[in-house]
Formats: structure tokens, C-alpha cells, sequence
């Protein structure tokens, strides 16, 4: 019976790439804004990437255990890579659209162009990641699979 960790060391790895990456955001929020947000603790999109982090700490570790070579890393890159490109086009494209219904709903509903109130509710527009948010995540995430399973005894 090893130690409660290293029952899935790619489990505990992903979960700690993810769980750093977030307290990060919480850091550089306070940096960036002067306030302690907890919100950023689980909110998506900003830097760094944690869903970039955390697939790549997985990919990095399964390449660390079973090898580079391995089925298990090329199918783990695969998915790492739609995971990437969806933090990188597709919701940060929803961001987008968020961002221009937010400036143009509240005129439209000051203006004569709508003729009824409807219930208006401000959308998230912090949903993706510009390509340097994704390369921290990924940085991030083979630095913590390397320094993790190292501590763990698994990675020399």
C-alpha cells in the first residue's frame, strides 16, 4: 500500500496543475485589479490557462510513466490538443460575443430602436485564452507532472 497520492499519479497530477493554475489567477487578479477576487478561484478564461494546465500536466506524465512513445501519450496529446484549441478559439470567440452584446444591449434598450423591456442579464465575457495564457498553462502544467511525480517517487 503506497501513499494516498500515488494511487493515481495522473489524477493527483492534472488536479494539482489545475488547482495551482486557478490559485494563480487568484494572484495575478489581485495584482492586476488591487482585490482579493475569490470568484477567480473557479472562474474560467485568464492567466494562466488552467485547462491548459492541467491536460498538459496529464500528457506530460503519461509520457513521464509510460512513455513518449506509448498509445497512452499519443491518445492523451490528442485530446490535450482539442482541449488547447478550444481554450484558444472557441470560447475565447464566445468572449467575444459576449463582449459585443454587452455594449450594444443596454443602448438598444435606452433607444427607440426596441419597443418592449425584456430581461437583460450582462454575459461572461472572460471565457478563453489569448495564445500567451495558453503557453503559461502549458508551461505551467509539465512543470508541476515533472516536480510532482518526482515528490511522489514515481519520475527520478
Amino acid at each position: 500500500m503506497g501513499h494516498i497520492l500515488s494511487y493515481n499519479p495522473l489524477i493527483t497530477v492534472g488536479f494539482f496543475g489545475l488547482f495551482i493554475a486557478q490559485f494563480i489567477k487568484l494572484i495575478v487578479s489581485l495584482i492586476t485589479s488591487g482585490r482579493l477576487d475569490f470568484r477567480r478561484l473557479v472562474d474560467t478564461g485568464g492567466m494562466p490557462s488552467s485547462h491548459t494546465s492541467f491536460v498538459s500536466s496529464v500528457t506530460t506524465a503519461v509520457g513521464l510513466i509510460e512513455g513518449f512513445h506509448s498509445t497512452m501519450f499519443a491518445v492523451s496529446l490528442c485530446f490535450s490538443v482539442i482541449v488547447v484549441y478550444d481554450a484558444t478559439n472557441l470560447r475565447r470567440s464566445a468572449g467575444y460575443h459576449a463582449q459585443w452584446l454587452n455594449r450594444i444591449v443596454p443602448d438598444l434598450l435606452q433607444g427607440k430602436i426596441i419597443k418592449e423591456k425584456f430581461d437583460y442579464k450582462v454575459l461572461r465575457e472572460l471565457l478563453g485564452h489569448n495564445p500567451v495564457e495558453v503557453f503559461v498553462g502549458g508551461v505551467l502544467g509539465v512543470f508541476i507532472a515533472v516536480l510532482t511525480l518526482y515528490f511522489l517517487g514515481i519520475y527520478p
